[in-house]
């Protein structure tokens, strides 16, 4: 059993500035459902589930992509959230940046 994955409670995303509360939520596109899939909790939205990006690709990695030798295929998990900006306008925020694990210890 990993201890650290048993520990973390969840993926935490900060929310650009001036939301507040987000009207819609999806994770590659998929709509997530608040309480069930996440919720919203000092600014950032934790998620129940684990998320992932991928880093940015090194030199050698980027160079077997060129030449066809390998391609990438780790997880990235894009987190996207529609919601009311001041004066009623709607905004869209993609791709938000997701925290890294907080050490358990």
């Amino acid at each position: 059993m990993n201890v650290t994955r048993a520990v973390r409670s969840g993926t935490r995303v900060r929310l650009p500035a001036g939301v507040e509360r987000p009207t819609e939520v999806y994770v590659n596109g998929v709509a997530q459902r608040p309480g069930a899939d996440y919720r919203v909790e000092d600014g950032a939205l934790v998620f129940s589930r684990e998320l992932e990006q991928e880093g940015k690709l090194g030199f050698w990695r980027w160079t077997s992509i060129l030449f066809g030798v390998a391609g990438t295929y780790r997880r990235n998990d894009v987190v996207d959230v529609s919601y009311e900006a001041v004066g009623g306008r709607r905004g869209v925020a993609s791709n938000l940046p997701v925290d890294p694990p907080a050490d358990p210890f």
